[in-house]
């Protein structure tokens, strides 16, 4: 089995959670990995569990001998599909750009082609001596960006 025959027959199983695909992931040695994201609200273990037994029901693991997975996508992992971005529209987000660039910005929206952001910097303005904020929102080209991911805050 490979992963684009997992996500197809995968998918109507993870859709009846009101879920949506965003990784599988087969390694050399037939471990594989499922991550999945909840199209409102977040993943809960009932998900992972009946995707689970769905993929059991699909593949029967002696006869395959795999070692399966199903889990979050993640807060602390890089959005990889069109609808992590569109789920995140409105929210902070932190971004990483071809060379090198690293800021957090508000998702403002999202294309299979880029994705338009609006932050704040301090930057020199004319007729004024010291740095003040300005707002930017940007258009980024998608083969542009490293990596978008969740922006966490922790408050006290």
């Amino acid at each position: 089995m490979n992963a684009n025959e997992i996500r197809e027959k995968i998918m109507p199983a993870v859709a009846q959670r009101g879920c949506f695909l965003v990784d599988v992931h087969v390694s050399a040695d037939n471990d594989i990995e499922v991550a999945i994201e909840s199209e409102k609200g977040t993943v809960v273990m009932e998900d992972c569990v009946a995707i689970d037994k769905a993929f059991h029901e699909i593949w029967d693991q002696d006869a395959e001998d795999y070692a399966l997975t199903v889990t979050s996508a993640g807060l602390d992992q890089p959005f990889k599909v069109l609808k992590q971005y569109l789920k995140a529209v409105g929210t902070q987000v932190e971004v990483r750009l071809k060379g090198g660039r690293k800021f957090t910005a508000e998702l403002v929206a999202a294309t299979k082609n880029n994705i338009t952001l609006r932050y704040t910097a301090r930057e020199t303005v004319e007729g004024s001596k010291k740095k003040v904020l300005v707002e930017h929102t940007d258009t980024v080209a998608m083969d542009q960006v490293n990596s978008v991911m969740p922006h966490i805050t922790f408050e006290s």
